[in-house]
């Protein structure tokens, strides 16, 4: 079996990731369990945060490394909290208190539309000049109450509305086929099918 590690430290995203990777008999092992530190996530763009995670994860560990940059847009602020979707309300890094802030700023707003986005980079090592690149988006609103006790982030507040669910009502199964993360690992495993690590 191929190893790839992951350059995530959350467990969520590690779950998803791995459930997504292992029908293609990939490996896929979080970073944290081969001493890969978190690195700053400076940039302004999910693009670049994600290929400085996965060039770091590559580089410490000589596998090939999956990182991936996402985050919820809200429509109506301009796509905040976008990159920042993470550390929204501040550190230390807490769910509960990014989508109190969240809702605080939208409870007046008549639009909550919304989109969770994800860009996944692949590298085979450290230095690749070809880095393979995967994204998609995933449509709904905001809820100002939370629905459903699955999934992670910002998922009880996101609303599909063609499902009357939030993400946080679906089955991993069925979220693993329609997330912004699921479709851009699915793009990703159609370059995975045809190349090797």
């Amino acid at each position: 079996m191929q190893e790839l590690v992951i350059a995530s430290n959350n467990s969520g995203k590690l779950r998803e990731i791995q459930q997504l990777l292992a029908p293609l008999g990939i490996e896929a092992i979080a970073q944290s369990n081969l001493a890969v530190t978190e690195i700053e996530e400076p940039y302004g763009t999910f693009v670049e945060n994600a290929l400085a995670k996965a060039r770091h994860a590559s580089r410490v560990t000589g596998l090939p490394a999956l990182a991936d940059d996402s985050g919820v847009c809200v429509n109506i602020l301009g796509g905040a909290p976008g990159v920042l979707s993470a550390r929204y309300a501040g550190e230390p890094k807490s769910d509960e208190r990014n989508n109190q802030k969240l809702i605080g700023i939208l409870k007046n707003q008549p639009d909550r539309s919304a989109y969770y986005y994800c860009i996944i980079v692949l590298v085979r090592h450290a230095d690749d000049p070809q880095p393979i690149i995967a994204d998609d988006s995933w449509h709904g609103e905001i809820m100002l109450e939370p629905r459903g006790t699955g999934g992670f982030g910002y998922d009880p507040y996101f609303f599909l509305p063609d499902l009357n669910k939030t993400a946080a009502q679906l089955p991993m199964e069925q979220k693993n086929q329609i997330s912004h993360r699921g479709k851009a690992l699915k793009k990703l495993s159609e370059f995975l099918a045809v190349i090797k690590l």
